[in-house]
């Protein structure tokens, strides 16, 4: 299946998702996740009409910035762990950093995109949904410290939350974790303070939006399997 194929049948699985769940068709923006991808397919997803594209590497997120430069409405999403010591290298070419996950990378953020621009930064704040040592994230009693910290920044804007619930057989087993985002999010003030919430990946992204997503990440469903890094 070609790039622009396999995209038209995730747009209309995501229109179906959406309003099987009465809401409406377009409610949910579909990232397509480009890690490990070559510049060429990006610009094959870009053709069939995707902006949005979701990075994990800092470094492979620069590189391919520099390579698609000429793709001017062209959306990078920072989707991978953020280290404080590189935040000076994506603040000018993020359009939304989805793994602030604590105040000290925060300030850095802050500080490092106000010395390049006069808007603010779009962040989300990763959750650690399920409290899984390997993976990163704020724990949810964190959370509102957090958002305050982010709040008190005029250079970023706080946009919303973010989880990666385990892997699991079954897709349907995510389910619970994306309703633990969702109700974290009317804990610290709902939708008017925290509009996005970025969960949902290739196996279970209807399942995300069931919970209430409007930020999903699919990368295998649209790219196929990833190259060896």
């Amino acid at each position: 299946m070609s790039i622009a194929s396999a995209l038209e049948e995730i747009r209309s699985r995501l229109r179906a998702a959406a309003l099987a769940n009465a809401r409406p068709a377009d409610s949910v923006k579909l990232i397509a996740v480009s890690k490990l991808q070559p510049a060429e397919a990006i610009r094959e997803a870009y053709a069939a009409g995707q902006r949005d594209f979701g990075e994990n590497y800092v470094q492979e997120l620069v590189q391919k910035a520099e390579a698609l430069r000429d793709l001017h409405d062209l959306r990078w999403h920072l989707i991978g762990h953020l280290q404080r010591n590189k935040a000076k290298q994506i603040v000018a070419l993020t359009s939304l950093v989805h793994t602030v996950d604590t105040v000290e990378l925060a300030q850095e953020l802050a500080k490092r995109h106000a010395a390049v621009s006069e808007r603010a930064l779009p962040v989300l704040i990763e959750v650690s949904i399920a409290g899984e040592a390997q993976k990163h994230g704020a724990e949810p009693a964190a959370i509102g410290e957090l958002c305050a910290a982010i709040d008190a920044l005029p250079a970023l804007s706080l946009r919303g939350l973010m989880c990666v619930p385990p892997f699991t057989a079954d897709p349907a087993d995510a389910r619970p974790h994306f309703d633990a985002l969702a109700r974290l999010r009317e804990l610290h003030g709902g939708a008017p303070r925290l509009p996005e919430l970025s969960m949902g990946m290739t196996s279970d992204f209807e399942h995300a939006v069931a919970a209430g997503a409007t930020l999903v990440r699919v990368g295998t469903a649209i790219f196929g399997a990833r190259q060896a890094p």
